[in-house]
């Protein structure tokens, strides 16, 4: 870890100066071909967890440098409260409920189907190299996945021409890397195989050690969904068989993907690129790379988002570096709300201390509620913004799929993003206005109208509300009653006034009922 120690320490040391720096980046001689596009995707990264949203207990200068430069937004939003879904529909323009897709397993069939419109697709039709890195949690293959062989379909059949993954999350199997849609290490003779289960209690196909069988083996306590096999020292969703040298380690994260990253930017210099890096970090389980241990008071959860900024920085000086800042668009944003115990106990509730990770909002990761899908989201693109803005402008990431044809010329027929509005004015912060009504998606379904907020009522009430409440301690804000919030003058949605103004609840459900009913045919 010599490389990112050396350079996590020239971060600290100007730590202070990029926070605090009024310099505006220097222009360099701007392409004459369209933007390359970078798209960082945080994982249950909330409003209130970066220091450019007023986050006090942590610092990010990396990210804070894109909003002194940029446009910092306060009401865009991602397309659900949970992560497959709201990458369903940042890379299709559609809502997820659509596919009925919810949070996938780690052996889930591509959710993405070959000939599907994606941003990666239509971007490849105008010229554009198209790469992945991180996360995918989108599935791969059409079930039954042989991981000892190339797994198809995959990101090169929905429009990536590179691809290196995580294929779901840190936090279940398959814990490999895979690498143009081939798990990375596997030697001659290993075997992976995966098996998963919600409870590891009554499960251990593979007979190799698990949370269950052998807990002194742990550095995280974990729940019984998380208590399958143990890799690395932290136990998993599900099991896996011994294929131990393809077996990842979490700490290598910042240095693995950051690096495919770099190499990706570095190869394309002289041609338009569209980069997708979705990172693992704060999702559990939270195994920061030693150089950021100790680096917040809030342990790993603190400390991953730290990372997450370094990682940032790391990507954007390879811009600079090659002479690609100025006409590359950034998109820095995350997938849900924030979520403080999700499986593992990393002392992420009892060194919270007076932090907010979801701002001023009510909810977090599962949850209706604005803290489950209103995320902080930075635009920056020196070559067409030239101040800081703030914009109150509302928007969701599905939108990127219009908003992005525009900016770069793709055609697409509107019944393969039929749920994506073009807001590109509002996304270069050249209006204000953006979306003036967007669905939202959790468990249950909420409509925005202006400052109105409601939020649909659904007898999913006493299962969920148990579950995310008891269990992840988030408000879901499902209910058997309807509720209609003024955002304006109630952002934290504590008044319902659905039985004060019951025609404007009977407007936003009749609205919203439109939306879903809308046919791709």
């Amino acid at each position: 870890m010599k490389y990112i120690t050396n350079q996590v320490a020239f971060f600290l040391l100007l730590t202070t100066f990029w926070s605090c720096s009024t310099e505006k980046p220097q222009a360099e001689s701007p392409k004459e071909e369209k933007p390359n596009i970078i798209i960082f995707y945080v994982d249950d990264l909330g409003f209130g967890d970066l220091s450019c949203y007023g986050a006090t207990a942590v610092n990010t200068p990396n990210v804070d440098r894109l909003a002194n430069y940029g446009i910092r937004f306060t009401d865009a939003h991602s397309s659900s409260a949970t992560c497959t879904p709201s990458r369903y529909s940042l890379l299709t323009g559609n809502y997820a409920f659509r596919m009925k897709a919810g949070i996938l397993p780690g052996d889930a069939p591509l959710l993405i189907r070959p000939g599907t419109a994606t941003l990666p697709s239509k971007l490849k039709e105008v010229g554009y190299k198209t790469a992945v890195v991180g996360k995918w949690h989108l599935g791969l293959g059409d079930g039954e996945v042989d991981w000892n062989t190339k797994v198809s379909p995959g990101p090169a059949e929905i429009g990536f021409d590179y691809s290196f993954l995580l294929p779901s999350t840190g936090d279940r199997v398959p814990s490999v890397y895979v690498e143009d849609q081939r798990v990375v290490g596997l030697k001659d003779g290993d075997t992976l195989k995966v098996h998963f289960t919600n409870d590891a209690r009554n499960e251990n196909p593979y007979g190799n050690p698990t949370g269950i069988s052998n807990p002194e083996m742990l550095r995280q306590q974990a729940d019984f969904q998380h208590s399958g096999v143990i890799v690395n020292g932290v136990s998993r969703i599900g099991f896996m068989s011994e294929a131990e040298d393809a077996w990842l380690k979490d700490e290598d994260f910042p240095e693995v993907f950051t690096e495919r990253a770099e190499s990706f930017i570095k190869e394309n210099a002289d041609n338009p690129f569209f980069l997708y890096f979705s990172f693992h970090d704060i999702h559990v389980p939270r195994v920061p790379n030693e150089s950021f241990v100790g680096a917040t008071d809030m342990g790993p959860r603190g400390d991953a988002i730290v990372q997450m900024d370094w990682m940032t920085g790391q990507v954007m000086d390879v811009l600079r570096q090659n002479g690609l800042e100025e006409n590359t668009l950034v998109i820095f944003t995350s997938d849900n709300g924030p979520v403080l115990n999700d499986g593992y106990q990393d002392e992420a509730v009892d060194r919270l201390g007076e932090h907010k990770p979801a701002g001023p909002y009510r909810g977090g990761k599962y949850s209706i509620y604005e803290g489950g899908h209103r995320m902080p989201t930075i635009v920056y693109w020196p070559a067409k913004i030239t101040e800081a803005k703030v914009s109150d402008a509302l928007w969701n990431q599905l939108d990127l799929f219009s908003s992005l044809g525009e900016l770069t010329g793709f055609a697409y027929d509107q019944r393969d993003a039929i749920d994506s509005e073009n807001v590109l004015s509002a996304i270069l912060g050249e209006t204000k206005t953006g979306r003036k009504e967007m669905l939202e998606e959790a468990f249950t379904m909420g409509y925005r109208k202006g400052d109105w907020k409601y939020i649909a009522a659904t007898d999913k009430r006493k299962e969920w509300n148990s579950w995310i409440k008891e269990i992840k301690n988030i408000e879901g804000g499902l209910s058997i009653e309807p509720q209609l919030y003024d955002l304006k003058n109630d952002p934290g949605e504590q008044i319902n006034l659905a039985s004060k103004f019951p025609e404007v609840t009977a407007e936003l459900d009749s609205l919203m009922n439109t939306v879903i009913n809308k046919s791709f045919n």
